[in-house]
């Protein structure tokens, strides 16, 4: 299943799994939480979500190196500093909360198995063929990074 390493972009995928998600929500019953509470919530993962992907993309715009996923060939520098000093992945830990905040919204603990099939696509399809570009550019600084900082949290 190579065919598909670096192939959609992760916002892509993560658009599919979000309409799954509310698939799954209309299918199933949902949760009885209180329509404030629901937002307030979502709206903390959402804006925690965005926050952390932006962190990322700020970074990589400040150490003038690529951000368009499908092509990490095209990296320049090896960012490790700001929030890649706790995540590898930060814009993909974002989509991960946005996801979760969608799922508090549906009020669906059925939709949450989306973000493990979010989480576990983008590490077989995106995360692991973007590690070995990257280990094969940078060497062993890269290899020294990825000892540091964990690959999500």
């Amino acid at each position: 299943m190579r065919f598909l390493e670096l192939r959609i972009p992760p916002p892509l995928v993560g658009l599919a799994v979000a309409a799954v998600m509310w698939a799954v929500a209309r299918a199933t019953p949902v949760l009885q939480l209180p329509r404030l509470v629901r937002l307030l919530v979502a709206a903390t993962l959402c804006t925690v979500g965005v926050v952390i992907a932006i962190g990322g993309v700020v970074s990589f715009r400040g150490a003038k190196t690529t951000v368009n996923p499908l092509r990490p060939e095209t990296s320049a520098v090896l960012v490790s500093t700001g929030v890649y000093s706790f995540t590898r992945n930060p814009m993909y830990l974002g989509m991960v909360f946005v996801l979760f905040a969608w799922a508090v919204y549906l009020s669906s603990i059925w939709s949450l198995p989306g973000l493990l099939l979010f989480a576990l696509y983008i590490t077989v399809f995106q995360i692991v063929p973007e590690e070995r570009v990257l280990g094969e550019l940078f060497g062993a600084p890269y290899a020294e990074y990825k000892k540091r900082v964990r690959r999500w949290l």
